[in-house]
């Protein structure tokens, strides 16, 4: 049996997850900021679930979680840092008070609960951090610039993070979804302001739309998750859907291409030329 936290659980992916756990047996500890979304996962599960109410950009909120869950499980096995939205809009197009909420949700809402539980992992001397990013935080779209900014700060922090605790004990894992049927794009979403001289790019977008086939079932990622938590060692990195495998080896076959391009421009900038 494990002992999970997800933050973000009343819907998407971290309700998901906490099925497939839940539905195994596992005890988990699910959080939202309104209680009321939680509802059914304790009148369906009783006392296997633990049901308690977090805004992830409340720090002080997000240790004292922790600390209950802890208590209330007895120990933390596995750990996923899945509350966030989408931010849409062109980078000119968006607000700094519309930014800075991406930053605080996406990427300060998962540093703080990451520092929190940390002290939890390290003392028990195991633990897994499920960190969710996206096929975004790897590859960028026009539109999403301030989504992906947060989703690439995750990806750096969690990276490095990896690399402090693996002789701890410890394991970090960035999970990168494509496309799934889930509200991300829908009303947990913040939409800028449109600036017309946009228009042409968003219309080029609405041309590309994307096949159904591509869109994942959000059903099928729990058992995914369950999958990647009980392996002995986890993998750094691991995509869920069909488009990070079709657009990632591209998009870094392309950025190698172009360093390569310009690696004599590269290695004359080591030292000044004489002459």
């Amino acid at each position: 049996m494990k002992h999970w936290l997800i933050t973000g659980a009343n819907r998407g992916f971290g309700r998901e997850f906490a099925l497939a756990a839940l539905e195994r047996g596992d005890r988990v500890a699910v959080t939202a900021r309104n209680l009321e979304g939680l509802a059914d996962f304790v009148a369906r599960f009783g006392t296997q679930v633990v049901a308690l109410a977090l805004d992830v950009t409340d720090r002080a909120a997000c240790f004292a979680v922790a600390a209950q869950a802890q208590a209330a499980l007895g120990r933390l096995d596995v750990v996923v840092n899945n509350a966030g939205y989408g931010l849409f809009g062109m980078v000119e197009e968006l607000s700094e008070a519309q930014m800075r909420q991406q930053m605080e949700v996406n990427f300060f809402g998962l540093f703080n609960m990451t520092q929190a539980v940390l002290p939890v992992l390290r003392a028990q001397g195991a633990g897994h951090l499920v960190q969710i990013s996206s096929v975004g935080g790897v590859v960028t779209f026009p539109g999403l610039g301030g989504y992906h900014a947060s989703k690439w700060a995750v990806e750096g922090l969690s990276d490095a993070l990896a690399q402090e605790v693996t002789g701890l004990g410890l394991h970090v894992t960035l999970v990168e979804p494509g496309p799934y049927a889930t509200d991300w794009s829908g009303s947990s979403a913040i939409h800028a302001k449109p600036n017309p001289a946009y228009d042409g790019v968003r219309a080029s977008l609405a041309a590309m739309k994307l096949p159904p086939e591509v869109f994942g079932n959000p059903a099928a990622a729990g058992p995914a998750i369950l999958k990647l938590v009980d392996v002995q060692t986890p993998p750094r990195r691991l995509f869920l859907g069909v488009l990070p495998t079709m657009l990632v080896p591209d998009a870094y076959g392309q950025r190698l291409a172009e360093w390569d391009a310009w690696k004599d421009v590269s290695l004359a900038a080591t030292q000044v030329q004489n002459g």
